[in-house]
């Protein structure tokens, strides 16, 4: 599979006819939402894994020295929090850039907190994408964030960025968290 998935996004015609759908956030898009929305709630899905098993060659990364990025794994019993934006399908096209490194758009069931749920979507990185990095022990993904930078900054920004987020949501994620507790021992890189 092709590294870039614009083309295979723009396919995705699921939700083109509607006014208004539900994103899902699980990473990045928790605590950067650089694209207009019309509401935003925290919210989770089932059954999915948070997991820094994608590589970053164009935000948090080179194609020489990848970052580390989050993604979601199949997980059954899982709850994976996060924050649910309300778009227009306009807004496709900027999001579909953003995570086109190896990010497919899939539909899901969002679980709001506050009750109530909705059929919206989200973008994974499949381990079947050129940029998947994989599994690896959280002590050596944290050397390797920590060693990272792009264009979009330093790969270990992400991760402190995405576990103070996930904190201020009341949200627990012993992989996130381990992650940084290495990180935080280290000097940056």
């Amino acid at each position: 599979m092709s590294t870039n998935t614009i083309a295979i996004n723009q396919s995705m015609d699921r939700f083109n006819d509607h006014d208004s759908v539900w994103l899902f956030g699980y990473g990045s898009l928790i605590f950067k939402a650089d694209f207009p929305f019309i509401e935003k709630r925290p919210a989770h899905i089932l059954n999915w894994a948070r997991r820094f098993w994608q590589g970053s060659h164009d935000h948090r990364g080179t194609p020489e020295a990848p970052g580390r990025v989050a993604t979601l794994t199949p997980d059954a019993g899982a709850v994976c929090a996060g924050m649910a934006y309300l778009i227009s399908p306009q807004v496709f096209a900027h999001l579909d850039y953003r995570e086109k490194n190896g990010y497919l758009r899939l539909s899901t069931d969002i679980f709001f907190e506050d009750g109530g749920q909705q059929e919206g979507l989200f973008y994974i990185a499949r381990e079947d994408n050129a940029a998947f990095l994989g599994q690896a022990p959280e002590l050596d993904i944290a050397h390797q964030i920590n060693a990272a930078h792009g264009p979009s900054g330093r790969n270990r920004e992400y991760l402190l960025n995405l576990a103070t987020a996930l904190r201020e949501l009341g949200a627990h994620d012993a992989h996130v968290f381990a992650i940084e507790h290495h990180l935080l021992a280290m000097a940056p890189g």
